[in-house]
């Protein structure tokens, strides 16, 4: 399930950069969010020695960057 996970988190990544290429460059903080996620299942996944501090430090620069986004599409 975790693989599926990561695939899924890791096209839905790559479809907001395409997204934001089109002329939507806030869409670029959802792009980051799913980003993150991927390396944090990756690191679940791999077993990478990365500090509790770290993932929360980058789930808070996540979770800002989705709230930044969705306010771009709320605007339009």
């Amino acid at each position: 399930m975790l693989i599926i996970s990561i695939i899924l988190e890791a096209l839905v990544a790559v479809l907001a950069v395409l997204a934001a290429r089109t002329g939507k460059p806030y869409v670029y903080g959802l792009a980051f969010t799913f980003a993150a996620y991927v390396f944090y299942d990756l690191a679940r996944l791999l077993q990478w020695d990365v500090q509790g501090g770290l993932l929360s430090g980058l789930f808070l620069v996540a979770t800002v960057a989705a709230l930044v986004a969705v306010w771009g599409l709320y605007r339009q």
